[in-house]
């Protein structure tokens, strides 16, 4: 294993080791970050939603999306434990399947990415697994930040690059 960083990603030290970015030199600002995820589902499970024995899968997926942006720091080794202001998951079914939606918040000095994109992936596995006795061809897909504010790096947005 080469020891040597040629390409210069945060998470790695002067010799190259994987290591937690050292934040405490940044000022806190506002930071937000949305991402989204699908789950493709056939008719149907789609048609069977609304009577899953278990509850409501999307209400469930809602709450464990937003319990997944609050342990983010506990699953993704690097990601700094951040005050949350704000987490929002939404989960609206359309033709093929459902699309989640989550949105977190902060005023810290490092952002909310993984927790957005934490929040939608738990969402996303948990329409999974209170769909699956059902059909076990469900996919999960297109899990991508949608877009972000603050911070040194600017702000971002999936339609439009860099803003």
């Amino acid at each position: 294993m080469s020891h040597s960083n040629p390409t210069n990603l945060s998470h790695y030290d002067e010799a190259g080791q994987a290591s937690m970015v050292d934040v405490s030199a940044k000022q806190a600002t506002h930071r937000t970050a949305t991402a989204t995820a699908f789950v493709q589902l056939s008719a149907a499970v789609i048609a069977a939603l609304p009577q899953n024995s278990k509850g409501d899968p999307l209400e469930v997926a809602r709450f464990a999306g937003i319990q997944a942006a609050k342990r983010t720091s506990e699953l993704i080794p690097m990601c700094h434990p951040i005050p949350l202001t704000h987490v929002d998951v939404q989960a609206r079914i359309e033709a093929e399947g459902v699309r989640i939606t989550a949105t977190a918040a902060t005023v810290g000095v490092t952002g909310v990415e993984m927790e957005s994109l934490t929040a939608a992936s738990v969402a996303a596995l948990t329409i999974y697994d209170m769909t699956k006795a059902l059909d076990k061809g469900i996919v999960i897909r297109e899990i991508r930040l949608e877009s972000k504010t603050g911070g040194k790096s600017g702000d971002y947005s999936r339609e439009g690059g860099r803003i």
